[in-house]
């Protein structure tokens, strides 16, 4: 049986930070590939046109042979769920065990996402820290083992670990900011993404 990690977002844009969860994932559990996934229609934020999205990641996944891009969602009527995303993911690869890579922050709202305490169990989940709000390790995990609690006493399995990565405090809502006031987003995102977003003037209204 095979072993895929699912990296979902928006990505928008993809920066360093995501670049370097997604290798740590590849180090630190035995899975063949990350399939980053692009959300179409994420729930609960407006974003960039799916198809500047989807070039950005492009670019910065095209030289690293253990990440590829799906673009299963590009058929995806209606709100982007999770679940929905997996159900899709597993007929196009069957016989997988799955992992799912998170942040913490949306880690802690699974027990409220749609159909999340199905999702819960079938697969494994991979938590990057949060790191810019300071937090320790030990911080994180305690807040990990509470969701576990919360499933728990809902009669919901869960596995779950931390990916060890190191502390980089950049997020796609910084570099956006930074664009919208001119200023310069070098070495925050791959080359490849600073001068595609310069090239199509996103972020700056």
């Amino acid at each position: 049986m095979q072993q895929l990690a699912i990296f979902g977002g928006t990505f928008d844009p993809i920066h360093w930070g995501h670049l370097l969860i997604g290798e740590t994932a590849l180090h630190q559990v035995p899975v063949e590939q990350i399939i980053w996934v692009p959300s179409l229609n994420p729930p609960h934020k407006q974003a960039a046109l799916f198809e500047h999205r989807v070039a950005m990641l492009q670019q910065a996944t095209q030289d690293r042979p253990g990440f590829t891009v799906s673009l299963i969602e590009t058929n995806r009527s209606g709100t982007s769920y999770a679940i929905n995303t997996l159900i899709d993911l597993s007929a196009a690869y069957p016989k997988t065990h799955w992992y799912w890579i998170v942040g913490l922050d949306a880690f802690q709202t699974l027990p409220h996402w749609y159909r999340g305490h199905e999702l819960a169990q079938m697969c494994d989940w991979l938590i990057a820290p949060r790191l810019l709000g300071g937090e320790t390790i030990a911080q994180s995990e305690l807040i990990c083992k509470q969701v576990e609690q919360e499933l728990i006493n809902q009669s919901v399995s869960i596995r779950w670990q931390l990916l060890h990565i190191p502390l980089v405090g950049v997020s796609s809502s910084l570099i956006r900011q930074l664009i919208r006031v001119r200023q310069s987003i070098r070495y925050l995102v791959p080359e490849a993404v600073r001068l595609y977003i310069a090239a199509h003037n996103l972020y700056s209204k």
